[in-house]
């Protein structure tokens, strides 16, 4: 038995360490508090660095010869883990704005946007002098376009890119909509053009390079919806809760099935053999993630109204969901068995257990540190 599953049992105790089930009748009234999606989105994130580290040891499209089954499981959820946050970005943009008085405001941009986009350069150009002394050889136009942002250094920092366009969205429709159902209509229609535009591009090396750009944001205005109109949906699902548990399980079991079909069958990649119809590919592709995504969160949060999850870690790592997902990818790509798919690594972990030990050690410490970074900058910002 390959070391490498003892993880799996340790991520149960992780996210149900100190859990409450409730008791028969009874709800978690917690479901949907800050603490307790701040506790998932922790947790997600600890997934989301199992999913990077997957791809590198676990994946069917890696090399033989680097190949190490055991997080197989991880390797093609990406989408799915990072659909939770967009839901939870939307619902929490939504409660803030509906609880704190002037939140569009008051320092909109520098609380939401800044601190994002500030934290999405600074682990850029953290990458930069890696890409360098492990033997990139960057021109001047290279260099312009990786300080810039026109072509991600990083190669999991295009969640940074796009989010704040969709912060920028609503508060530009909530702000100037004085009917709160318009501006939700547009912030769907921001969402749906942004998909559209997506899959009518083919992959390549600037933005929207690929699927992963846009098949995990469509929860966005979901999450807004939701928030909008939670004292009507949870009272009503509480009431039939039974039937949508059931009926959450089989949208995830036939999400998952049609997820397979999709991507078997239509694809991401038709331009690579010609395919005449790509784009339409592409979005009946888009469309099974959407649905498998959709009942993985729909489901969870029916289970999340039964149990409320928390506790020291999940705490912790819910302070830090944002800076950990950005900087342990570094770290993946330092020690697996090449830097950004291409260039000699520092060195090559072998060992699959000790190299996800090392990506969450070195995560968590570097999460911290720019954590603490992006505070005491945006701090000196505030003086001024």
């Amino acid at each position: 038995m390959q070391l490498i599953y003892i993880v799996y049992p340790i991520l149960l105790v992780v996210l149900f360490w100190g859990a409450k089930v409730s008791k028969p009748g009874a709800f978690n009234e917690e479901a949907f508090s800050l603490r307790q999606m701040k506790a998932m989105q922790g947790f997600v994130a600890l997934l989301i660095m199992f999913h990077h580290c997957g791809q590198k040891t676990s994946a069917s499209w890696i090399d033989k010869k680097y190949y190490i089954g055991g997080l197989d499981m991880f390797v093609e959820i990406g989408f799915v883990l990072v659909t939770f946050f967009t839901f939870c970005s939307g619902y929490g943009l939504y409660k803030s704005f509906k609880t704190k008085p002037g939140y569009l405001n008051k320092g909109y941009f520098f609380k939401r946007i800044v601190p994002v986009v500030v934290l999405g350069y600074i682990v850029t150009w953290l990458y930069l002098p890696c890409r360098y002394l492990l033997g990139e050889k960057i021109s001047g136009k290279q260099l312009f376009y990786y300080l810039s942002g026109i072509k991600l250094c990083n190669p999991n920092g295009w969640y940074v890119c796009i989010i704040p366009f969709f912060y920028l969205c609503f508060y530009l429709a909530f702000k100037y909509c004085r009917n709160e159902k318009l501006a939700l209509a547009i912030v769907f229609a921001f969402t749906v053009a942004y998909q559209l535009l997506g899959t009518a591009i083919n992959h390549n090396d600037w933005w929207i390079t690929g699927e992963w750009w846009y098949n995990s944001i469509h929860l966005f205005p979901v999450g807004v919806f939701f928030a909008m109109f939670e004292d009507r949906i949870v009272p009503h699902i509480k009431k039939y809760y039974i039937v949508y548990l059931i009926a959450g399980a089989a949208l995830v079991f036939g999400g998952h099935k049609f997820w397979q079909y999709a991507r078997s069958a239509f694809s991401y990649y038709g331009e690579n053999w010609g395919a005449p119809d790509t784009i339409l590919r592409r979005r009946l592709t888009l469309s099974g993630d959407i649905l498998y995504s959709s009942a993985v969160v729909f489901l969870s949060f029916l289970l999340g109204m039964k149990v409320r999850i928390g506790n020291g870690f999940l705490k912790f790592m819910g302070k830090i969901t944002l800076e950990f997902y950005l900087i342990h990818g570094l770290f993946v790509e330092l020690f697996c068995f090449k830097f950004t798919g291409t260039l000699k690594p520092l060195y090559h972990i072998k060992n699959q257990l000790l190299f996800v030990a090392v990506v969450f050690v070195l995560g968590i410490a570097g999460a911290v540190l720019l954590r603490a970074l992006i505070g005491k900058l945006l701090k000196q910002q505030r003086n001024q």
